[in-house]
């Protein structure tokens, strides 16, 4: 598998799943929790928030990715929990959930075409984990989320 270019973000969203994975058996609510961790930190104090949770969440998606690589963890199963993540967090800082799900479903194709995985696998469990997230947010947040995805992720 080909190494992931890594930001400052994916790097610390690297070693945040890394850390949340080696500390417990529960990797995918690690995954999740780091996730939402990296991005709260990332956009905290930003003016702009939905601009800088945009940007940042196909870089947490690349870190999570890198770090499963690193572990021997299932990569889809931290795309799908990093996925969920960033979702969660979006909601948290009051960015568009549906701006982030498309924005980490993004994030996870190019990740997974980096290490030579399935794409179109990483997009299904990017789309599950964000819709998730926002089942657990709420029906008005799932529905956005839904209906983004069935209108933006056909493209790829």
């Amino acid at each position: 598998m080909a190494e992931l270019t890594l930001s400052k973000i994916g790097r610390t969203a690297k070693w945040a799943v890394i850390g949340a994975i080696k500390g417990t058996e529960e990797t995918a609510a690690s995954i999740v929790k780091a996730a939402t961790d990296v991005l709260l930190v990332t956009v905290d104090g930003v003016a702009q928030v939905a601009v800088a949770t945009e940007k940042a969440v196909a870089q947490i998606l690349t870190g999570a990715v890198g770090a499963a690589t690193e572990t021997g963890e299932d990569v889809f199963l931290a795309i799908k929990s990093a996925a969920k993540g960033v979702v969660k967090g979006a909601s948290e800082v009051g960015a568009d959930v549906g701006k982030t799900a498309v924005a980490a479903v993004d994030g996870a194709a190019k990740a997974a075409g980096e290490i030579g995985v399935d794409t179109a696998k990483a997009i299904e469990h990017a789309t599950t984990g964000a819709i998730e997230a926002a089942e657990e947010i709420g029906s008005d947040a799932a529905q956005a989320v839904r209906t983004v995805l069935k209108t933006t992720v056909k493209g790829h």
